[in-house]
């Protein structure tokens, strides 16, 4: 393998991850972030979970009758801001057809692929290098009624298909694996995944941003990426209007990905949703969960960081900005407040928002571009903690001229092309 000079954009555990296996393989790596650190966006406000037993596509059967009867609920786990851009209703049409079954079961099969290998790597980095970042070990999905179970049946029986560790579970026992949910609040059955996990995901980024400077990799902050300039069988990339040239350029830049490759001829259908999420510190600590778990009904993730409580969530659509919409707030503090009332003062939560690159079917684009030199490790949506380590050294065995450990069909750019 020859020793690359290569330039990684973004600074989100995506870009991390990718900087750290490049230099493990030997090549010279430099980070371009636009903002002051790593993990300052999407990354930031992240659910925490790692879970590839229940990792699944927004795009499923049944999803679209369930959002809009969500629409105009006083506490929404979606929301839709009237707006007439055009390529917001195209992510929707495209996104329709990847709710059908089929299509669905291909969807959540490359996603689990992903995120089951990717959670292999993180253990291993976390071992070999004593981390910790506030993870918790097992997942609970809790179904409020049965018609949200029944609409996750599809997905339950993939599980079986692919061997993951789980277990369905009644009411009561789902209690016993979380003795602090609250008996007031609806439940019909829980789904318990042993080998999954949670963990503060800014932390982590942080903490493998030092072990890479370590390694040689340099982080230049406060940098934005006006173009990709390919040229005489280089690669440039112009900030400020000064031009650097590289071998190779790995694109990992969330949503601004899609305006650095559209000059380029590098359609993507990559579309900005705004997430939510509210950290809340324990008051209670007998009466916060354990670890971490999702509400089903709402989309919505509880995680135990630490001294904290992380819910996150929500979807939405046509908004771009960093204001907090007042339905989304509302409805987290409600998912607290119905599942762990005494553990903490919700209302008094640090909320954010930001935006997450979602494409219509769900797994992300690795690996090469027709421009020689140019790579890109995108569109993870909500899923990108969950799939960071192992994209990463995907992306740099393929940049090395080496074969990735998992199958890269339908993971890669042909597949909108």
């Amino acid at each position: 393998m020859t020793q690359k000079q290569i330039a990684v954009i973004g600074g989100g555990v995506i870009g991390v991850c990718t900087a750290y296996f490049l230099a493990e393989a030997g090549h010279q790596v430099a980070v371009i972030e636009r903002l002051s650190n790593v993990a300052e966006k999407a990354s930031y406000g992240n659910a925490g979970i790692v879970a590839p037993g229940y990792v699944m596509p927004w795009a499923a059967p049944g999803m679209p009758k369930k959002l809009l009867s969500y629409l105009f609920k006083p506490e929404s786990p979606v929301l839709l801001k009237p707006t007439w851009d055009r390529a917001l209703w195209r992510w929707l049409k495209l996104w329709l057809a990847e709710c059908e079954l089929d299509r669905f079961r291909i969807n959540k099969a490359r996603m689990q692929r992903v995120a089951a290998y990717s959670r292999s790597v993180l253990q291993q980095l976390r071992e070999h290098y004593q981390l910790e970042y506030e993870q918790t070990k097992g997942y609970l999905q809790l179904f409020r009624t049965q018609q949200d179970l029944d609409i996750a049946q599809p997905a339950l029986a993939l599980l079986g298909e692919s061997d993951v560790a789980h277990q369905l579970i009644d009411a009561e026992k789902a209690r016993e694996f979380e003795p602090a949910l609250s008996a007031k609040t609806p439940l019909a059955a829980g789904l318990y995944l042993p080998d999954d996990e949670a963990g503060n995901c800014p932390l982590f980024t942080k903490q493998l941003k030092n072990i890479a400077q370590e390694k040689g990799v340099e982080f230049h902050f406060g940098s934005t990426v006006a173009a990709i300039e390919p040229q005489d069988g280089r690669i440039g990339f112009c900030i400020d209007g000064r031009r650097f040239e590289v071998d190779a350029v790995v694109v990992a830049a969330g949503i601004d990905s899609a305006r650095l490759l559209a000059p380029l001829g590098i359609q993507i259908p990559l579309y900005p949703i705004k997430g939510y999420s509210a950290t809340a510190q324990i008051r209670n600590y007998d009466e916060a969960p354990q670890a971490a778990l999702m509400d089903e009904s709402y989309k919505v993730a509880i995680t135990r960081m630490g001294n904290r409580i992380r819910i996150a969530g929500m979807a939405e659509l046509g908004s771009q900005t960093p204001e907090l919409h007042e339905v989304a707030l509302r409805t987290l503090v409600k998912i607290g407040d119905d599942w762990f009332p005494d553990a903490a003062n919700y209302n008094a939560a640090n909320f954010w928002c930001g935006v997450r690159p979602m494409l219509p079917d769900g797994p992300p684009i690795l690996g090469a571009t027709p421009i020689r030199g140019l790579y890109l490790n995108i569109g993870h949506g909500s899923t990108g903690w969950a799939m960071a380590a192992g994209c990463g050294l995907v992306l740099a065995d393929i940049v090395s001229g080496r074969v990735p450990d998992i199958d890269m069909d339908g993971l890669t750019l042909s597949r909108y092309r």
